[in-house]
């Protein structure tokens, strides 16, 4: 490894899995949903299903990702088919899982959760967990060599990706649903309000909007907050399924940094995202053509892959195959 890829403190790797597929999950989850009807609806059941993305995203830190120590995988009892169909697991030994009773000792009331929420908000609970981390979920990959000062400075800050954004104070859909044009989601919690939840709890005028790129992060920011405003935690990790008042704990550490001057900004998210599931094969084949050529793409996330039609999957993981060679 050349001295621009070490680092002079140690960095890990956290991400979230759960394979929504598994009957053990399924009548778990069955236990607590309310309205039986949403086990059959895709649009639901896409935040527990997986298409084994979890091995593409644990090889492209390996591979280009080289100094990260540990890659820690959080889930509820389960392990990953790429890892249980390894009859030698040298090429993953610095892979570990970590269940979620681990992250929640001494909070185990609070289990099961199929939310991601709370199991967030608990992370930094891994044991050993090295001070700078960095998060992902499953679904995102990082596509060309990195560096450590991808994520943290020389001396140990976080390295943001976002834009300042003003919260979302739009009076015309406002007034759409106060005339019944526009439903009012009470209980809906998107990635954009859940930006908007955290800066708002810390008294910020604005927040720093963020996508869907891997997030570093420093475990004593974390904990130092949580320690302080257990309440807070414990409304966090309370609800099993999402509610209005979850924020990103991620978010709120990086909004913490930025309070504390411990950070630097970079407006360019360097992403490639897919959001839609309906895009023509020749949008997907070109867009993925376009993110190799262009060197500043460095990640790209793909969600609800599952979603996808078999065609459409097997050619986006078999442009992972060769780009992760």
């Amino acid at each position: 490894m050349t001295n621009q890829l070490k680092s002079n403190f140690d960095i890990d790797a956290v991400i979230l899995w759960v394979d929504g597929s598994d009957e053990k999950h399924i009548q778990k989850l069955s236990q607590y949903v309310e309205n039986k009807s949403l086990l059959d609806k895709k649009g639901f059941l896409t935040r527990y299903l997986q298409v084994d993305e979890i091995e593409y995203c644990v090889k492209s830190i390996q591979r280009f990702a080289p100094y990260v120590r540990n890659i820690y995988i959080i889930t509820d009892n389960q392990i990953p088919s790429f890892l249980k169909n390894q009859s030698n697991n040298s090429e993953f030994e610095n892979v570990k899982i970590i269940d979620h009773k681990v992250i929640f000792k001494g909070f185990e009331q609070y289990l099961p959760t199929f939310n991601c929420y709370p199991i967030e908000t608990m992370m930094s609970r891994i044991p050993d967990l090295a001070e700078h981390f960095i998060y992902f979920n499953d679904d995102m990959f990082i596509v060309k060599e990195t560096k450590p000062t991808d994520f943290f400075t020389a001396n140990g800050y976080p390295v943001l990706r976002g834009k300042w954004t003003n919260f979302d104070t739009n009076s015309f859909k406002e007034f759409l649903r106060k005339i019944g044009i526009k439903k009012r989601r009470i209980s809906k919690v998107t990635y954009k309000k859940s930006q908007e939840n955290s800066a708002k709890m810390l008294g910020m005028n604005r927040y720093l909007k963020v996508s869907h790129t891997p997030f570093p992060m420093r475990k004593s920011t974390f904990n130092d907050y949580l320690d302080k405003n257990t309440d807070i935690m414990i409304n966090s990790i309370k609800h099993r399924f999402r509610d209005s008042s979850h924020f990103m704990i991620q978010l709120h550490a990086a909004h913490l940094e930025i309070l504390n001057n411990t950070y630097e900004l970079k407006k360019n998210y360097n992403l490639v995202h897919f959001g839609s599931t309906e895009k023509s094969m020749l949008w997907i084949k070109s867009k993925l053509f376009l993110t190799e050529k262009d060197k500043s793409k460095l990640f790209v996330n793909i969600q609800s892959l599952d979603l996808y039609p078999k065609e459409k999957i097997d050619y986006v993981l078999n442009w992972l195959d060769r780009i992760l060679k």
